[in-house]
């Protein structure tokens, strides 16, 4: 039943938006509108394609919609439980993982894209371009100039754009 193998990729779904918003709540949001349009418009997936894919294309439409819909963009703060870790052995990982996150937030919307699909949630490059749909050269360039950006945001973190 599409529903139950929906409901079985909820968890990649929601890393995949997470990717893309780096806000829980938007994150949340984002699935809940993917899942409404996936079973509100199931059929319109081909049996026998990938579940996965036609699923982040949908994630990766809204997230568009969205933005463009969006008059200004919210400046990005961390949860408040992340200062529960303040002090605490992993406090040096955490704080590489924030300047992460917030190096990903300043990239561009394509770059946080492909970085979301092929380094967060490891599609193969064929996958992510098909999600995207762009061709593989392009997905693979995008890829590279994103890398490319993130280690100069790493790098030098008073950088606002890469």
């Amino acid at each position: 039943m599409l529903a139950d193998d929906i409901a079985a990729l909820l968890p990649r779904m929601r890393r995949f938006a997470r990717a893309l918003t780096f806000h829980r709540e938007d994150a949340d949001d984002l699935v809940q509108i993917a899942m409404e349009r996936a079973l509100g418009r199931g059929e319109q997936w081909e049996p026998g394609t990938r579940l996965d894919s036609w699923l982040f294309r949908i994630i990766k439409n809204a997230w568009i919609d969205e933005v463009r819909s969006r008059t200004r963009r919210a400046e990005l703060f961390a949860p408040e439980e992340e200062g529960e870790h303040v002090g605490d052995d992993t406090a040096q990982a955490h704080q590489q993982r924030l300047a992460l996150q917030k190096a990903i937030s300043l990239l561009s919307e394509e770059h946080r894209l492909v970085v979301g699909l092929v380094l967060v949630d490891g599609l193969p490059y064929k996958e992510a371009a098909d999600v995207l749909e762009i061709p593989v050269g392009t997905l693979t360039s995008r890829l590279a100039r994103a890398r490319d950006a993130l280690q100069q945001l790493l790098a030098d973190p008073t950088r606002r754009t890469p």
